[in-house]
Parts: structure tokens; C-alpha cells; sequence
């Protein structure tokens, strides 16, 4: 549903202004490929993080502590 959201403002935008929309559809590849490090650092504080959880929550877990059930909202 969002690709097709995404596709119909493209459109619109190539009717609008066809210029700007080919200089989107030109630069979007080159700013994904500028995000890629952004999102690799973010992956990889994450799994520390998860990391650090778990061994600190390790001595509590060998106590017979159960996690916490998650509350979605």
C-alpha cells in the first residue's frame, strides 16, 4: 500500500513538474546508498544493546526471574 502511494505522488509530481520528478528518481539510489552506513551503525548499537540486556539480566534469569510479558499497544 505505501509502494503504491509512493508511485501515485511520483506521478502526480512527473505531472506537475516532470523536471523535478526525474531528478528524484535520479538522486533517490544515491541517497540510499548514502543511508547504508546510518543504518548499519543503528543495526549494530542495537544488538549491542541487546547484548548488554542480556548479560546484565543473565544473573536474574539463572535466579528463576521470568521477562516481563510485552505490553503492545
Amino acid at each position: 500500500m505505501k509502494t503504491l502511494a509512493v508511485l501515485l505522488l511520483w506521478c502526480l509530481l512527473w505531472v506537475l513538474c516532470w523536471p523535478l520528478a526525474v531528478l528524484a528518481l535520479v538522486l533517490w539510489p544515491l541517497a540510499w546508498l548514502v543511508s547504508l552506513p546510518f543504518r548499519l551503525v543503528g543495526i549494530t548499537f542495537s544488538a549491542v544493546f541487546a547484548f548488554l540486556h542480556a548479560l546484565l539480566m543473565l544473573p536474574a534469569r539463572l535466579l528463576g526471574a521470568r521477562p516481563a510479558a510485552p505490553t503492545g499497544a
